[in-house]
């Protein structure tokens, strides 16, 4: 009777549509749940995903969960996350994912998520990572643990999103070092993300976490553009 109270007069709303949710819906009505571009990618090994990476990086497995397109509701989602400080959908993403990739045996050995980190001032801007609760609950679903203090950006970067592929690479290999390597030696790594666009801010990731010994990594993110 109390959440019902509390409903009425601060009604839950869909994220992306805006529309009041039913009392059985949560963060997205059921029309929005079922517009949801899935990529399905985890199923298929050779994927976009893991193609990205080919002759740049090494990766065990490369997913992402849905399918990123300008005005999409993919796009209305991740806004609502980045800049409304709607954190909520990132359980909601982490969940959804970490459920498929426990389903999955290419991703049943990770020990280890690992989020890509935000400058320690745009942290403190922001509030909040946010991949931090999608790291969570996938790290959760796969009886991983989560951790955020081995990768470390030391470089403030301006938005990536209009910037090409090649002034996107321009300077990566100074953006992020690495901290307590001892963690992560001969471990099996799932990196993780909200968009992958060109794949330059991962790659660079991956660079630095190979400065560790006997490791594997693989990736996920929320979505791929």
């Amino acid at each position: 009777m109390l959440n019902a109270l509390v409903n009425l007069f601060f009604p839950k709303v869909c994220l992306t549509c805006l529309f009041r949710l039913a009392d059985n819906e949560e963060y997205l009505c059921t029309s929005c749940r079922h517009k949801l571009p899935l990529t399905n990618y985890h199923l298929t090994k050779d994927n976009f995903v893991s193609k990205l990476f080919y002759g740049r990086a090494k990766i065990e497995n490369g997913t992402a969960l849905l399918k990123f397109e300008k005005k999409g509701i993919t796009q209305k989602l991740i806004h609502q996350l980045k800049y409304k400080e709607q954190q909520q959908v990132g359980t909601f993403l982490g969940a959804w994912l970490g459920k498929e990739l426990n389903d999955c045996g290419d991703y049943s050995t990770v020990d280890i998520v690992i989020p890509v980190p935000l400058h320690k001032k745009k942290l403190r801007s922001r509030g909040y990572n946010q991949v931090s609760k999608f790291g969570i609950e996938i790290a959760t679903a796969l009886k991983a643990n989560y951790v955020d203090n081995v990768l470390i950006k030391i470089t403030n970067t301006e938005s990536q999103v209009t910037k090409n592929r090649f002034s996107r690479w321009d300077g990566k290999n100074d953006l992020f070092t690495i901290h307590n390597l001892d963690q992560i030696q001969g471990k099996h790594i799932l990196l993780i993300d909200d968009i992958i666009t060109t794949g330059a801010t991962l790659e660079a990731c991956i660079l630095e976490l190979n400065k560790a010994k006997n490791i594997k990594i693989s990736i996920a993110t929320m979505a791929i553009a």
